[in-house]
């Protein structure tokens, strides 16, 4: 039985706590916030203890799940590894990389689980379209959500392009090489809209659209390679793959009814429970001694993308 802790339980903690009661062989012993009433209502609809200060996990847990606001991310993480705790920590892993890499670092020192959250990468629809995928040549993405009021401590590509980043990275398997990147405050002091334009050593490029300004929510990626497009609508669970089967006719003859040689396909997955997913693969990882599907050093690799995106958008706001 693998004994574990929520620290954190807001908005987004809560649903980690009630994933861990749902896993067999994991026990929720305690859930901790800073905010003694929403840890006791968390701790009561999910019948296990409240604490406020996690030193007082020391002993009682195998691993915990950081869900606090990111700014807390490094010393919760840091606290828990050093006390031989694995460690499955909300994306982005930290604020900045110099911190995440201290964490990774200590993680493969003591032989722990180190899991970013990024739970994308457990969406069923981008299971299922990898497999399609071998070698991506443009990737566009839009993530445009409507604005509220948590999360507000980091700009929109720590908060919410992040999650691109991290699924775009998984796909191209490759060095970036150039970075171009706009944004802006809209409504908090710090960017709520962005756009970055990258480019791979494998010759792939990337738009990269995120938004916490927008009327309505989308989570759109679009993936060009030879041959074949694919659509997937991350929200919606929606899949559709354009593929070419065989050569254009000649000009002269094609018209209206032609054959045009293409084939379309299109699915629709149930949405799933990718959080739940993403917890399971945490606590596999615990049990089988493996390396999660998420590690700190890919979680690592986007904040330090991140952090380009984030320097490029500076560059163009001074005056």
């Amino acid at each position: 039985m693998i004994r574990s802790a929520v620290v954190g339980v807001g908005y987004l903690g809560r649903f980690h706590a009630q994933k861990h009661k749902m896993i067999p062989g994991v026990e929720l012993v305690a859930v901790c916030d800073r905010d003694p009433e929403q840890g006791q209502k968390v701790a009561q609809e999910l019948n296990v203890e409240f604490v406020s200060d996690f030193r007082q996990l020391l002993g009682r847990v195998d691993a915990v799940t950081v869900a606090a606001s990111t700014p807390a991310h490094f010393e919760l993480t840091q606290f828990f590894l050093q006390n031989h705790i694995h460690v499955n920590v909300e994306k982005p892993i930290t604020v900045s990389s110099r911190e995440g890499e201290v964490l990774c670092r200590l993680a493969d020192e003591k032989n722990l689980v180190l899991q970013v959250g990024h739970v994308e990468r457990f969406n069923p629809a981008l299971v299922s379209a990898q497999e399609k995928l071998n070698r991506p040549l443009f990737i566009e993405c839009h993530r445009l959500a409507p604005f509220k009021p948590r999360s507000v401590e980091v700009d929109v590509v720590l908060d919410l392009m992040i999650h691109d980043l991290d699924v775009i990275l998984s796909l191209v398997k490759s060095e970036v090489v150039s970075v171009s990147a706009i944004g802006t405050p809209v409504l908090t002091k710090k960017v709520d809209i962005a756009n970055a334009r990258l480019e791979f050593v494998s010759g792939t490029v990337a738009n990269v659209t995120a938004s916490r300004v927008s009327l309505n929510s989308q989570r759109k990626f679009r993936v060009f390679q030879q041959d074949q497009y694919l659509s997937v609508d991350f929200g919606q669970g929606e899949v559709s793959l354009l593929t070419k089967t065989g050569e254009w006719p000649e000009a002269e003859v094609l018209s209206a009814e032609a054959d045009i040689p293409l084939e379309r396909e299109s699915w629709n997955l149930e949405k799933g429970d990718a959080l739940l997913a993403e917890t399971q693969s945490f606590f596999d990882s615990i049990a089988k001694g493996q390396r999660p599907v998420v590690s700190g050093w890919d979680g690592l690799v986007a904040l330090r993308l991140a952090e380009q995106i984030i320097d490029s958008i500076e560059q163009r706001l001074r005056p």
